[in-house]
């Protein structure tokens, strides 16, 4: 994994959702200090990352941040990133005020049929940077 001296985290994304590619996006144009490193789960670092983490069985309908050895799943994970980025994307960091498991349970839902709602794709795009 390449990490500069400004990355900070790694977020692992489902290669193949097209909401999930939609969200890489978002990250991607909202991450001006570039802290994250974005890894589909798909690819042989993500399944590696997930490996080492012990992730490999949650990881399928959950975006997973790795950030300074600590691992957020669903809702956390969504929260902790917005927390970096710059603009609206920001906003959904005061997701953070919902009971988890109210947050979880719409996370898990929209995971659930992310494909059936938003398509997916037969190969899955590698972030550019």
């Amino acid at each position: 994994m390449k990490k500069s001296a400004k990355q900070t985290a790694v977020v692992i994304f489902d290669g193949a959702c097209n909401l999930c590619d939609g969200a890489v996006s978002v990250i991607t144009r909202h991450d001006p200090h570039k802290e994250f490193e974005l890894v589909a789960l798909q690819s042989i670092q993500g399944q590696a990352l997930l490996s080492q983490y012990q992730l490999t069985d949650v990881a399928m309908d959950s975006v997973v941040l790795i950030k300074r050895q600590q691992c957020y799943l669903r809702s956390d994970a969504v929260i902790e990133i917005a927390k970096r980025l710059h603009g609206a994307p920001h906003l959904l960091r005061y997701a953070v005020l919902l009971p988890r498991a109210l947050r979880n349970a719409i996370y898990n839902f929209i995971a659930k049929h992310r494909y059936r709602l938003f398509g997916q794709k037969a190969i899955c795009r590698l972030p550019k940077r």
